[in-house]
């Protein structure tokens, strides 16, 4: 295998977002409760091991969970557990770096090089800007299959040998370097979490703080988020489902990977929350609550991103991406990591909004060329999505295009 968690499908950049409708153009005001119910028991039926997700229209809100959060003991899931979300991790970074941006001690088109002399060779370094790295169009490779190397043969004993291995922010970057790029800075949009791992390093040296600590009491706190944190530990802090890694069918059964140290994802994916936090988080965030309108506006500028036959599966920013369903835009990220997968999207006004977490990742096979192929969790998860932000007609309506889950994570994997 070439990529496990980390390669996006490919575009050209682009300099602002397009203009879009009404924040809820075409919502069905309200929640069907019993249909969220319903199509969350839907995901589970189709062999998802747990899911918990979060709803919110306005001032209603729904909870719901469905399935186990252990696989041997049967105890269920709910909706409050604390979960790794991943890659939702960049938009608290990214909203750092903005608020280092609006005290002018960071400049978006400044080059990295200003900030970290000597972190990247002399050239790259001078070329590559803070926002290419916060909007994924540096250029630089992942560090994932350095990090990982069996992965790339399709084994998980580096995943079983390093699951207590604490690996710094600067060996992570080394890793990213010796990996091929993707592109030249500015070209192409191309998914990395190194990019979010030289952010953190970049917030250090501006702030003196370290990165993490900064992002906790700037960001998580400035937010009123409760359950959410950087662990300190391999173990999640508090109420929590285990978190089984399938591997596409080369881990069977799947294996618990809740137990691990994070240090690999760092301010990229280390972040643990609930559904509930998450939706606050963007809430907040999108209300305006944590960034001035300059930088949110810059944060909403975006660049497209297609897919193999060139649909465009959303439009990323910096550190939040944007999704047009048939009922409107929506913002927020998805998230990855071994075991876990967690999407969190809000409309632009934060009045419609869904935070979904589940507990088994790489559940599909692969056909001969190496894509995942949809299962039947994959359908399920899409008419829960629907229904929590664009209501059951839009969720049934003829000729719509399913969403795409989690659009970051695309991979075509080789063999």
């Amino acid at each position: 295998m070439s990529a496990i968690l980390v390669t996006g499908t490919v575009a050209p950049p682009a300099s602002a977002e397009p203009v879009p409708a009404s924040a809820s153009a075409g919502q069905e005001t309200g929640l069907d409760r019993e249909a969220l119910r319903r199509s969350l028991d839907s995901v589970h039926e189709a062999g998802m091991y747990g899911a918990y997700s979060a709803v919110r229209d306005g001032g209603a809100k729904w909870l719901g969970a469905a399935g186990v959060a252990d696989v041997r003991t049967r105890r269920p899931v709910h909706p409050r557990m604390v979960h790794r979300v991943g890659s939702i991790t960049k938009t608290f970074t990214a909203v750092a770096i903005l608020q280092q941006v609006g005290r002018g001690r960071v400049e978006l088109d400044a080059p990295v090089a200003r900030y970290l002399p000597g972190l990247l060779p002399d050239d790259l370094g001078r070329r590559t800007t803070v926002r290419m790295l916060l909007n994924h169009t540096s250029g630089i490779g992942d560090y994932v299959a350095g990090a990982f190397p069996s992965l790339v043969q399709a084994s998980p004993q580096s995943l079983d040998e390093h699951r207590f291995r604490r690996i710094s922010p600067p060996e992570l970057v080394r890793f990213a370097l010796e990996a091929p790029r993707t592109g030249e800075p500015g070209q192409v949009w191309s998914y990395s979490n190194a990019n979010y791992v030289i952010a953190g390093l970049l917030l250090e040296k501006v702030t003196g703080t370290g990165a993490e600590a900064y992002i906790t009491r700037h960001v998580i706190h400035a937010a009123g988020l409760r359950d959410t944190s950087f662990p300190r530990t391999p173990v999640i802090p508090g109420p929590h489902s285990k978190a089984y890694e399938a591997l596409y069918g080369y881990i069977d059964p799947p294996r618990d990977y809740s137990v691990y140290d994070m240090s690999w994802a760092s301010t990229a994916g280390a972040v643990v929350s609930t559904m509930e936090d998450l939706n606050r988080f963007y809430r907040e965030l999108l209300g305006g609550g944590l960034l001035a309108p300059a930088q949110l506006a810059q944060m909403r500028t975006t660049v497209p991103v297609t897919d193999a036959e060139g649909n465009v599966v959303m439009n990323y920013g910096l550190g939040i991406y944007a999704q047009d369903l048939p009922c409107g835009r929506f913002w927020g990220h998805d998230g990855a990591v071994f075991g876990m997968g967690t999407v969190s999207l809000s409309s632009q006004d934060g009045g419609r909004q869904l935070s979904l977490g589940f507990n088994l990742m790489k559940y599909q096979r692969l056909d001969a060329n190496g894509y995942p192929q949809p299962h039947a969790i994959d359908y399920a998860m899409g008419s829960h999505f629907m229904q929590a932000l664009c209501g059951p007609s839009a969720a049934t309506a003829k000729g719509s295009r399913p969403p795409v889950l989690l659009p970051t994570q695309q991979v075509l994997v080789k063999r």
